[in-house]
């Protein structure tokens, strides 16, 4: 380690210091700039074996200055420090060629890990320095967030934009699991070619496989012509499967088939056909206990779980909520209607709510706020009084994952809070139970797989009080079930 340098650019003095003294405690020696054009001069000149740079320096960006080292001295690795913490800069910084991307603040031990790491290591990173547009407007961006959890994903994302492995995708409902897989296409190598998704959960079982593979004229009653499945459509390109752990055993078997062999066959079909496709999944179901329960084959599970990701819920982040509300409310603004703010006491009201739907129902909230209220400051009156109103989510709705009772015991604390002392004097209890019974009615026709007869034994009513109910309830039925 002795002898080894390291430059370091950030105009920030503080932050320099600190680094000096932690890096020359480790052993190494420093050389620190607060601008570009000093880095840039200790390069050319063949001095250090790192450079550690600030993104935002009063002459030049430390992501344009990555290109013009790495083009007269490939062999620098290169550590990007922002505290812009955009998933933007995050990918900017690793297709331009850093080896490593950290936000700030950032923990010194880990720094020190990287930067012995990074000096261990050989060869020049790849990066495509055309594949991210400087202009990119960071209110368009995908995935909206500083917090500690959303950065890990920044950086996990960004090392996985050059590669076509499979990523599994894990999280509550709500969480934002398109958002993601979206990311991942819109941001890598299969950016310019199709982005295909589809929704397990939303297909009939016995379609499942048509929709995915196509099926030839005369496979199936109904087959009158032949039809291009999901796969075809993406090839080149990204296919995301949405709730994978609702697909049938028989599906199982042919998407396991794909990823082995690089083929599959249409349904009636005898020709294998060769895909180029980037898989990409997710789920908001455990896939291991579906694997304990034999729903679910566990050497697919491990074929698609190449690379898992786990999108944290909103309440493990609150701290990016204000910056989630003030993204919707310009989206709202940008779509015609009145511009809006929240008061200070309100948003922490907001802060302080666990949103069960996460980032789904967050953002419904911000678009009543914008629509329905014609106040200009939103005050904790109003954000009470959303509160008290909303209702628990169905599973399908983005259920959070709670249990009923906890869900429940959430509503009470919201519904006490926001009347404090001038509580009605009746009608709580018929009002909980309207509202625990859709998401009860939703649960159960899931768990049935929207077969309406098995759900009315169920729940001990009469097949035709169970429809009435779903349509007063506006409670969404599985295309096809009975």
């Amino acid at each position: 380690m002795s002898g080894r340098t390291v430059l370091v650019a950030d105009d920030d003095a503080a932050i320099r210091t600190v680094l000096v003294q932690a890096l020359g405690r480790a052993g190494y020696e420093v050389r620190a700039a607060a601008n570009a054009s000093t880095l840039w001069g200790w390069v050319s000149d063949g001095q250090g074996d790192l450079v550690l740079t600030d993104v935002v320096m009063p002459d030049e960006s430390g992501l344009d200055l990555i290109p013009r080292i790495r083009k007269i001295r490939p062999e620098l690795k290169i550590i990007v420090m922002s505290a812009q913490s955009t998933l933007l800069t995050a990918v900017k910084a690793t297709e331009r060629g850093a080896f490593e991307y950290l936000p700030k603040p950032f923990d010194l031990n880990e720094l020190l890990r990287i930067i012995e790491r990074a000096l261990e290591s050989s060869g020049s990173p790849a990066g495509d320095e055309a594949a991210a547009s400087d202009a990119e407007d960071a209110e368009n961006l995908p995935l909206i967030g500083r917090s500690q959890a959303m950065q890990e994903i920044y950086r996990t994302l960004a090392r996985l934009m050059g590669t076509d492995l499979s990523v599994l995708i894990t999280g509550e409902s709500g969480t934002g699991k398109e958002l993601v897989a979206r990311a991942l296409h819109d941001y890598g190598k299969y950016r310019n070619n199709p982005f295909v998704a589809i929704n397990m959960a939303a297909i009939p079982r016995d379609l499942i496989e048509s929709e995915l593979f196509g099926h030839e004229k005369g496979a199936f009653t109904g087959a009158i012509q032949r039809s291009t499945g999901r796969f075809e459509q993406a090839e080149g390109g990204t296919l995301f499967l949405d709730e994978i752990g609702d697909m049938p055993p028989e599906a199982q078997t042919r998407l396991l088939r794909v990823l082995q062999e690089g083929e599959y066959t249409t349904v009636g079909g005898r020709t294998p056909i060769k895909t180029n496709v980037r898989i990409i999944t997710a789920t908001h179901h455990d896939l291991t206990q579906l694997i304990r329960q034999g729903l679910f084959r566990e050497d697919l599970y491990f074929r698609l779980n190449v690379v898992p990701i786990r999108l944290p819920p909103l309440r493990a982040r609150s701290e990016d909520i204000p910056e989630l509300v003030r993204h919707f409310l310009n989206q709202a603004t940008s779509r015609g209607l009145p511009r809006k703010s929240i008061d200070p006491a309100a948003m922490e009201r907001i802060k302080a709510y666990r949103w069960p739907g996460n980032v789904r129902e967050l953002e419904n909230m911000v678009q009543r706020l914008s629509a329905l209220y014609s106040e200009e400051l939103i005050g904790i009156d109003v954000i009470e009084a959303e509160l008290a109103d909303t209702t628990m989510p169905s599973s399908g709705d983005g259920g959070g994952g709670e249990s009923l009772s906890g869900s429940i015991e959430q509503h009470l604390n919201t519904y006490f809070s926001a009347h404090g002392d001038s509580l009605p004097a009746s009608g709580l209890y018929d009002r909980i139970l309207r509202e625990i019974e859709k998401p009860l009615i939703a649960l159960t026709l899931q768990a049935t797989r929207g077969n309406q007869v098995k759900a009315a034994d169920v729940l001990g009513l009469n097949r035709n009080t169970l429809r009435k109910k779903i349509r007063d309830l506006d409670i969404p039925v599985i295309r096809g079930a009975k």
